[in-house]
């Protein structure tokens, strides 16, 4: 509040002291005439109306820096607050679901534009409305000096002149932000497009490929679409009622001018009392200029706090309760009972009445071809989704309300689009479970998560070991590999078992690997996780039959379930897919050895 004080009398002060220099300026014009009939004798009272002048424009340049300076302060902190609730609201409390729709992602990408820099913040818009403050004093304080000069009828003219051509300008302004809102589709489009040629993830393959023509010539075209579009309508909403509000503001100048001359031409104006009307009308007069201190951050700024506070309304679901506020935490087996589930309102059902016990201390496979359901179990073993129908529950408990979190701290996965971080090796592995161990104990987990995971000698080949940033792009960074990057994922998982998650999922994090490289994968992480309860997310039949128990899911239930031998002497659906699978491997190796015989 101290801030807020000080920018508030800063911008009075600011709008003031240029009626100070008005006054000072007009009051040695008064005395001048006098000064020059009496032989310099005067003098003096115009050089006390001139320092009067001079000591308000200096004072004026004095505390502008300052203004700056504590608006930006003021910015700063609205902006830090709205960031924060933006990351928990996106990343922790938005249910998934929500996330994926279009106008939630448009915005989303309007309010991260806005913290980029790219438009106006909600800081800025604060920081542009107490601005104003110094505007609308000067206004008040240059219509006090008309309404003195001129008469009361010429006050309420210049004001409300200066009103209405100002309810011009932030009129139109409005409705060209209207119109850019509009637009946000295109944006994305367009920043995708710019992301897309000139960003590392994708040079290989538009280099190889000869893709940058294509990428430049619709980019080209995308813009001109969206610019046409803009300028269209810029045009339609900026022309005429600029036409018209700048009539009215010409004829309401006229109108005071018409007085000011009528009283001149009387002799009812004094010398002084002319030099104050004549400055003191051109300032109302100015009122519908475009003020850069203020009307697009408050504009911008104010659209991108709607759009945060329409995007946290679209994402929001009921308050949950506070954590631990519900009996016991959820632990132990895990249990889908009857659970059914479809995406949006009137999807395809992808879980029909699913049953499926997750026993604690035991490693569970699930397999099944693409659509089965795999993943979308996963998204409600973690939370990440709600049943719409049947429940979920761990150890007899269901972890919904204040009890989801807790739940969700039990768990470390790795899923197939697993997150390469661009930190240092140490930071990905903590990331698993941030904030639960600290100083040498959280040291020693991760070593012995990064020696579990079998990444030894990736963390031993980095420049700086743990403390190398795992990105190219940064001074003294080092990228990695597919495979190294698993063994890393894997590490953060570990790590997160040594902080205390019980169940640990796989989401088929190496279905771009060779069948060789992730048997091999599987089963170091089998052996690395023995008795503890884990999850194994699979469409290659083949890499899981070392799990306790395997569990076949067509379309959206559990077809058959056993271990790998049981469900091969069943003769049933696994032993089908098994022995397809197993004739296709072999055959690519046949062609594989073939190719090797004869170079």
């Amino acid at each position: 509040m101290p801030t807020v004080t000080l920018t508030v009398l800063f911008n009075a002060a600011l709008g003031l002291l240029p009626l100070g220099f008005v006054y000072g300026t007009s009051l040695a014009l008064d005395r001048l005439p006098d000064a020059l009939g009496a032989e310099g004798a005067g003098w003096n009272g115009v050089a006390e109306a001139f320092a009067l002048a001079l000591g308000a424009f200096v004072l004026q340049q004095v505390l502008a820096p300052f203004q700056k300076v504590l608006s930006e302060l003021i910015a700063r902190r609205v902006d830090g607050y709205c960031v924060r609730r933006l990351m928990a609201r996106s990343v922790t409390e938005a249910p998934l679901a929500a996330l994926e729709e279009q106008r939630t992602l448009n915005l989303l990408s309007d309010t991260r534009t806005a913290f980029d820099r790219v438009t106006s913040t909600p800081g800025d818009a604060v920081a542009g409305t107490l601005s104003l403050l110094a505007r609308y004093a000067q206004l008040a304080g240059a219509v006090a000096l008309v309404g003195l000069a001129l008469g009361p009828v010429a006050g309420l003219l210049a004001g409300v002149t200066a009103l209405v051509i100002r309810f011009g300008q932030r009129g139109s302004l409005g409705r060209f932000a209207g119109l850019w809102k509009g637009l946000a589709d295109n944006r994305r489009e367009l920043a995708y497009l710019r992301t897309a040629a000139s960003g590392p993830a994708m040079a290989k393959e538009i280099r190889v490929l000869g893709l940058i023509g294509w990428f430049v010539r619709r980019h080209d075209a995308e813009s001109r679409a969206y610019l046409d579009r803009l300028w269209e309508g810029r045009r339609r909403i900026l022309f005429w009622p600029f036409v018209g509000f700048t009539l009215a503001g010409l004829a309401g100048g006229a109108g005071v001018f018409l007085i000011l001359a009528g009283a001149a031409g009387e002799g009812r104006l004094s010398l002084l009392g002319l030099a104050l009307a004549v400055q003191a009308v051109l300032i109302p007069m100015r009122f519908g200029v475009y003020f850069p201190e203020s009307d697009t951050q408050t504009q911008f700024g104010v659209q991108a706090y709607h759009s945060m506070l329409e995007f946290e309304q679209l994402v929001s679901g009921p308050a949950a309760p506070p954590e631990g506020g519900e009996g016991p935490e959820p632990t132990g087996t895990v249990r889908f009972e009857q659970v059914d589930f479809h995406y949006g309102e009137a999807g395809r059902p992808v879980l029909r009445g699913l049953d499926l016990e997750i026993p604690a201390g035991t490693s569970t496979a699930v397999v099944g071809f693409n659509g089965a359901g795999k993943t979308t179990l996963v998204k409600l073993l973690t939370g990440l989704y709600t049943p719409v129908g049947g429940r979920i529950t761990v150890g007899g408990v269901e972890p919904t309300g204040g009890r989801r979190k807790a739940w969700q701290r039990r768990i470390a996965a790795i899923f197939q689009d697993y997150v390469r971080y661009e930190l240092t090796a140490r930071d990905n592995i903590v990331l698993g479970a941030p904030g639960r161990l600290h100083g040498a104990e959280a040291a020693a987990a991760v070593e012995r998560a990064v020696d579990r995971a079998g990444a030894r000698e990736v963390v031993d080949a980095l420049p700086d070991g743990l403390d190398t940033v795992l990105s190219g792009q940064y001074e003294g960074g080092q990228d990695l590999s597919g495979g190294q990057w698993q063994r890393l994922a894997l590490a953060r998982a570990l790590y997160a078992v040594e902080a205390g998650a019980e169940l640990l999922i796989l989401d088929e994090p190496t279905a771009q690997l060779d069948v060789r490289a992730e048997v091999d994968f599987f089963d170091r992480f089998l052996t690395t996780t023995a008795g503890l309860t884990s999850v194994i997310i699979s469409h290659r039949f083949s890499t899981v039959r070392r799990a306790d128990r395997i569990v076949v899911l067509e379309d959206g239930r559990v077809a058959e379930q056993g271990s790998h031998d049981e469900l091969l002497a069943a003769g049933g659906r696994y032993a089908e897919l098994f022995h397809l699978q197993a004739r296709r491997f072999a055959d690519r190796a046949e062609d594989d050895t073939l190719l090797e015989a004869t170079g």
